[in-house]
């Protein structure tokens, strides 16, 4: 079912990123049709938005605004349990979120000479939830809480309309944004949604910054309209690296390469492993476990896939090294010292630490942000948190005297770089 690569021996050259498998998401490919989706939503509007739904979605909605009485009334009609969860892990991410704000930094270089270093809130932005092969209420929260606790005072969110619910926004989704008290919902899905934030079409008033994951319908709009508006990343196909020795648990293993298998076709399972026995024995365990679950065919086709694999490395060193070179989206480690070899990675969007800490953890309750750099952006990007919803804003104050004890520089500076005027900015303060 799923594929092995035998990197042992293979000497320091060896391009690890591209020996590792890796979805085959080709974002340019979309861009043509995604550009006359976003062109079509900007020139026609609402009217785009409706002919787009019913041809993706396969419904017809008439008013893209979802009442907010029928987000209220989702959340009295919410099964106790679910809400229980979603309430857990509101509260979890809620308590981290708090930690990762941010204190204006003042620094005083002289007397009456201060910068500070100021941190605001975006004003308004657009949260996408997917809805197309699950509904996925978990990105709501992982949303909407950073932002709410950056202070954003606007907050927009869309979710494609669902045919089982007559067009509506699956009524999950909905009650999550009761319960985190977003009353601004739209029905609309894929790169149309992204096109109505960044243009501000209908009912829908333009975003300053659009977050959450999607597929490549989305993902590409937000390239295109990046610059526009602000995003988060681009954030595709899921995928789970693993990391392990003859110490971890092939059931575990298995376990949590089927769970990111289950969300898309696309999505990348990866194990990396010093141990040709844990191979086996993680093979035998999905065939067995993959034979009993619910998305058979989903998670099949996503093993099997060319995006997924088991890779045979040396020892650990050469297996740290391959998954610093992926830089998956979810990272487990299953070695003895977990914690020490977790503590090593540099490229990864969250690192899950030993047996009892598995990704789907972080999907819901673990306290973390499940919205996270995919396709081996992680060497660069950084998981969805309250820092994406501020920005810096630099706050000078300087007295005439700490301008004067700078002001020859300043003049100096300005006529090395043939700007005369900027140094004139500063004598005419000082003249008569």
């Amino acid at each position: 079912m799923i594929s092995r690569i035998d990197l042992r021996g293979a000497d320091g050259d060896v391009d690890y990123r591209a020996a590792v498998p890796r979805s085959d998401f080709d974002v340019e490919a979309a861009v043509p049709a995604v550009h006359a989706i976003c062109e079509d939503v900007r020139v026609r509007g609402l009217e785009a938005i409706r002919e787009l739904s019913e041809r993706f979605d396969g419904v017809v909605v008439d008013d893209i605004r979802v009442p907010v009485a029928d987000i209220r009334d989702a959340l009295e009609q919410l099964d106790p349990d679910i809400r229980a969860g979603l309430e857990e892990s509101i509260r979890r991410l809620r308590a981290t979120c708090a930690n990762e704000l941010e204190q204006d930094a003042v620094t005083d270089l002289a007397d009456g000479a201060r910068v500070v270093h100021r941190k605001v809130p975006v004003g308004r932005v657009g949260l996408y939830v997917p809805g197309g092969l699950a509904p996925l209420v978990s990105s709501v929260l992982m949303n909407v809480v950073p932002a709410q606790t950056a202070g954003v005072a606007s907050i927009a969110l869309a979710s494609p309309p669902q045919r089982e619910f007559g067009g509506a926004v699956h009524p999950t989704i909905l009650a999550a944004c009761a319960l985190l008290g977003v009353e601004e919902v739209y029905a609309v899905g894929g790169a149309q949604a992204i096109a109505m934030f960044a243009y501000g079409t209908g009912p829908c008033a333009k975003v300053d910054l659009v977050t959450g994951p999607g597929n490549i319908w989305t993902v590409t709009a937000k390239r295109l309209l990046k610059g526009l508006v602000g995003i988060d990343s681009e954030a595709g196909p899921t995928e789970i690296a693993i990391l392990a020795d003859d110490t971890a648990q092939a059931a575990y293993v298995a376990a949590d390469l089927l769970s990111q298998a289950e969300h898309d076709p696309l999505a990348a399972a990866v194990l990396v492993t010093p141990s040709e026995r844990l191979a086996d024995e993680v093979e035998a365990e999905l065939d067995k476990q993959v034979s009993v679950t619910r998305h058979v065919e989903r998670i099949r086709t996503s093993l099997s896939g060319p995006q997924s694999g088991i890779v045979l490395v040396d020892d650990l060193e050469q297996g740290l090294a391959v998954v610093d070179a992926y830089a998956a989206e979810h990272l487990e480690i299953h070695t003895v010292d977990a914690a020490a070899w977790a503590a090593r990675v540099r490229n990864a969007g969250a690192v899950f630490v030993g047996p009892y800490a598995p990704v789907s953890l972080g999907d819901y309750c673990a306290g973390s942000n499940h919205v996270l750099p995919t396709g081996g952006c992680a060497c660069h990007s950084s998981g969805l948190s309250v820092r994406a919803f501020t920005k810096s804003v630099h706050v000078i104050d300087y007295s005439r005297a700490a301008l004067a004890e700078v002001a020859d520089h300043v003049v100096t500076l300005a006529a090395a770089e043939d700007l005369p005027g900027h140094g004139a900015a500063v004598r005419v303060r000082f003249e008569g």
